[in-house]
């Protein structure tokens, strides 16, 4: 259950609506299962903008209660040194494992590979991948988890305090929301942005960190059509 205190709502909401989508997407494609129609069929076609739009404006409701400023953009080398090297990771068995190529997933050209309706869904989901979803997981997973696990009342918390217990948590609770193949780099994933968060004690930086490494997956995906990264 999401608190009824305004910072903690505004931490918490962005995560489990996103979610909540995500759950919405997979219970109408099993209960689409066979129908011809697309928008039972492949419900993430419009399960994901409406998501991506509705997470966007939570996040620019409450947008007063992160602390994303500029001048709390330390260490942005890091940052951008800790995402480049969890993109590595995400690719990595397919480079040096010969892992099958993830071809199944959010084709932007389900609608045709042109025109204003591709433009549209890859905006969407470019939008979801590198902006959307940056923001979301680490206000809650850096911002509010990692805190919370220090102290009840996290914004008390400096950001980027360490504990062995709230490190661990966090590091491990991240690869849940990722699919089994995905869990080893998930998991590196978060240890990394963990040490960003720890190091540069900025959520700003965590976030920079998490965009490079979606932004460079997005450009990866785009080149090989591995749609199942998305």
């Amino acid at each position: 259950m999401i608190s009824d205190q305004p910072q903690e709502r505004a931490y918490l909401a962005p995560f489990f609506a996103f979610l909540g989508f995500l759950l919405l997407a997979d219970c109408v494609a099993w209960l689409g299962d066979g129908y011809a129609h697309w928008a039972l069929a492949e419900p993430r076609y419009w399960v994901f903008p409406v998501q991506t739009l509705t997470c966007a404006g939570l996040l620019w409701h409450w947008r007063a209660h992160y602390p994303l400023a500029r001048s709390q953009w330390l260490g942005l080398g890091l940052a951008c040194g800790a995402g480049l090297l969890a993109l590595a990771l995400w690719v990595a068995p397919q480079w040096l494992l010969g892992a099958a190529p993830r071809v199944t997933g959010f084709d932007p050209g389900h609608f045709g590979n042109g025109g204003a309706l591709y433009d549209g869904n890859l905006a969407l989901r470019l939008l979801r991948m590198v902006v959307v979803v940056p923001l979301v997981e680490e206000i809650f997973w850096r911002g509010w988890l990692l805190r919370f696990l220090v102290k009840e009342d996290f914004g008390s918390v400096p950001m980027g305090t360490f504990t062995r217990k709230s490190f661990a948590i966090v590091s491990v609770a991240f690869c849940f929301e990722h699919t089994l193949p995905d869990w080893p780099g998930a998991l590196i994933t978060s240890v990394l942005y963990n040490l960003v968060a720890i190091r540069t004690r900025s959520l700003g930086a965590c976030v920079l960190a998490h965009a490079v490494t979606n932004f460079g997956l997005a450009l990866y995906i785009l080149a090989t059509k591995q749609w199942g990264f998305w």
